[in-house]
């Protein structure tokens, strides 16, 4: 497939002007000027004229397919069966690739059901975007998402949960370092869950197989915990204590000094936030992300789709609030594609358009460094070298 564009983006804030991209066998082969690409292609190769912009695809770092995104999602959960999820789950991704996300991190559901829809997607059985998923987060007794299935207590559960879940195909290892307000039974967001050697046990055995570990952390001493522990990922990162908020420089530091990546896992609601915190508050908490990144925090964009009144279609509407902060769309984009790849541990293989990546692709009508709603404006999805195309509106 030969792919014609106004312009393609090939590095942070960097077009090439009237360019094209050579796919051969689900990967870029060449990318480059429209005449010297043509030279490498057959005569008969299929071309696509896209116009606009050519991005690498769209990652969303941060979902939960298994949750329908409603005002009551773990209630809908429960009153599912397996392959009701599972059917759901099929469409919550078809929703995602066409917006135009090629990669998730899908960050706990119920059974592995995750790992089942993520080999239909690879086989092409289904449409959906590339699901590195964790299957059962790992939790304490009674503690948050535990009616997902992963409580466990002491050193050796944590590490058998580890190993059940690699066996089942983890790409990566969830943690739910504190609590969180999707349980409403179980402890509260700031309050630090697992003990020290637990969460020890549960980064060694996740390392020890080359998988990386994700620590939903929004208490600060949680944040503190997960980064002891080496942790590759913070998600929410929020800073919380029962008293309000603790942002603590030194820990800071530590997570900027290891490289360790930050997913705020920010709702495309985020403009609603101020009437559940409060003005003072949701100012301070926006405050917060806008320090880190200030800092050299490597922020990578996710939307905790799926949670309450989140669905799968919002990651452009949640960039937006990196807009807000003052952040600059070259920026943003990079969050989205080559930043989030690296975070994920795929950065050698998809979130750029380079010769030998994968060919996930996104086509937009405009120009989203000028303008970041652009990226809303989808006309074509490539997906490892699959076509994909939004339905024409009504």
């Amino acid at each position: 497939m030969l792919i014609f564009a106004d312009r393609v983006l090939t590095g942070s804030g960097t077009y090439l002007e009237d360019a094209a991209i050579l796919i051969e066998d689900q990967k870029i082969k060449a990318v480059g000027p429209r005449d010297e690409v043509v030279e490498q292609a057959t005569p008969d190769e299929p071309r696509l004229e896209a116009g606009g912009t050519v991005l690498p695809g769209l990652i969303d770092a941060h979902v939960h397919l298994v949750f329908d995104g409603s005002a009551e999602p773990v209630a809908a959960l429960q009153a599912s069966t397996d392959d009701e999820l599972l059917q759901d789950m099929r469409q919550r991704a078809e929703q995602l690739l066409l917006s135009g996300v090629t990669t998730v991190r899908d960050l706990g559901d119920r059974g592995g059901l995750a790992f089942g829809l993520a080999s239909e997607i690879q086989s092409a059985q289904t449409p959906g975007p590339r699901i590195v998923a964790a299957g059962v987060p790992a939790t304490t007794v009674g503690g948050h998402c535990y009616f997902l299935g992963g409580e466990v207590a002491g050193e050796a559960e944590v590490r058998d949960l580890v190993q059940r879940n690699l066996a089942g195909g983890a790409g990566v290892i969830k943690a739910m370092v504190t609590g969180g307000g999707l349980t409403k039974d179980g402890p509260k967001s700031f309050e630090s869950q697992f003990s020290a050697d637990e969460l020890s046990a549960l980064v060694s055995e996740a390392h020890a197989a080359g998988v990386l570990v994700a620590a939903h952390a929004h208490g600060s001493g949680g944040i503190a915990a997960a980064v002891e522990a080496g942790v590759d990922t913070i998600e929410h990162c929020t800073w919380m204590t029962d008293g309000g908020l603790d942002f603590r420089p030194e820990v800071l530091a530590q997570i900027i000094e290891r490289g360790i990546a930050v997913c705020p896992a920010v709702s495309p609601h985020w403009r609603m936030l101020p009437r559940v915190f409060g003005e003072e508050r949701a100012a301070a908490m926006f405050d917060l992300v806008r320090r880190m990144a200030e800092a050299g925090v490597r922020l990578i964009a996710g939307t905790d789709a799926g949670v309450q009144r989140t669905g799968f279609n919002g990651l452009v509407t949640s960039l937006s609030f990196y807009a807000h902060l003052g952040l600059d769309n070259a920026t943003i984009i990079d969050m989205a594609t080559s930043r989030a790849a690296e975070a994920l541990g795929l950065g050698a293989s998809t979130g750029r358009i380079a010769p030998g990546y994968r060919a996930d692709l996104v086509v937009v009508d405009g120009d989203p460094l000028a303008d970041l709603e652009a990226l809303g404006n989808v006309t074509a999805v490539f997906a490892g070298g699959r076509r994909y195309e939004p339905p024409a509106e009504a």
